[in-house]
């Protein structure tokens, strides 16, 4: 099995490449995994580089010890208001600052991203998970909008996310209150897809199963629905056209053709843009002329 370490910038946020999986842990147990500056922007980095791998096939978001995140580190933060009025100032060629980028980051890739959460998962922990496209959560996790609690809302990308995934109610709710629900109650109101007493596992579980699917179609899939909140019925259509002419002719896509037909194991190659697709076809054609 290849492995790979990719260097964040934090000793407390790791990512390891395996088998085509990254898993990016945050790592700083002792405090719960509270984020701190360069926490954020090591998830940030993390995501970029990540975003150029194209043989990457899924993301596995997780946390050390006892908790998944307990959200931002205030202590740590107020240390250095010059560093947070940097993180707070927005990028114009992202249209996001740093806070918001750290979760915004993870819709970015072409990949699924998946979350699993155990112990505290509060702040800007919902908001990391909830840039995930599937969250798996233990049954007794606590999940809170913590902001409340400081008299801040959420704004790691979290108004976005939560409107998203959770009745806007019951968003408003969570929001105003900061009151915790666990994990079961996480997933009844959307906050989490799945209950999973080793959420780890069950995320593996997912990875194997996106594995047997063309990672050009998953890609594609993620592209649709992240785009498509708030988007207007034709422009939604126009982007399935857009996307479904390119699977038409991707290698990927013919494998899994084989695969479904012959009734065996697909054979995929790495995941391909527009002109690695266009590219292959037409070597194909050559090759058949």
């Amino acid at each position: 099995m290849s492995s790979q370490r990719v260097d964040t910038g934090s000793e407390h946020v790791s990512c390891v490449v395996e088998d085509a999986v990254a898993r990016v842990r945050l790592a700083r147990p002792e405090k719960l995994n509270g984020l701190t500056l360069p926490m954020l922007d090591a998830l940030v980095s993390a995501a970029r580089a990540l975003r150029r791998d194209r043989s990457l096939r899924a993301v596995v978001l997780s946390g050390e010890g006892d908790s998944f995140c307990a959200g931002l580190d205030f202590a740590s933060a107020t240390k250095d208001p010059s560093g947070v009025a940097r993180a707070f100032a927005p990028r114009p060629w992202r249209g996001t600052n740093t806070f918001q980028e750290a979760c915004w980051a993870w819709r970015r890739l072409d990949v699924p991203v998946l979350a699993a959460v155990h112990g505290h998962c509060f702040g800007g922990g919902v908001q990391l998970a909830l840039a995930a496209d599937v969250r798996f959560t233990t049954p007794d996790a606590r999940w809170s909008v913590l902001e409340a609690r400081w008299g801040l809302v959420p704004d790691m990308s979290g108004i976005r996310t939560l409107t998203e995934h959770v009745r806007p109610d019951v968003a408003k709710r969570l929001t105003m209150t900061g009151e915790e629900v666990d994990g079961t109650r996480a997933v009844e109101i959307g906050l989490a897809t799945q209950v999973a007493s080793d959420p780890g596992a069950a995320a593996q579980e997912l990875v194997e199963a996106l594995r047997t699917r063309s990672p050009d179609a998953v890609a594609a899939t993620k592209r649709l629905f992240t785009a498509s909140p708030g988007a207007s019925a034709r422009s939604t259509l126009a982007r399935e056209r857009r996307e479904q002419s390119v699977l038409l002719v991707s290698a990927n896509t013919a494998a899994a053709r084989r695969a479904a037909l012959d009734r065996s194991g697909p054979a995929y190659g790495p995941r391909q843009g527009l002109s690695g697709v266009l590219r292959s076809a037409a070597l194909r054609r050559k090759g058949r002329s």
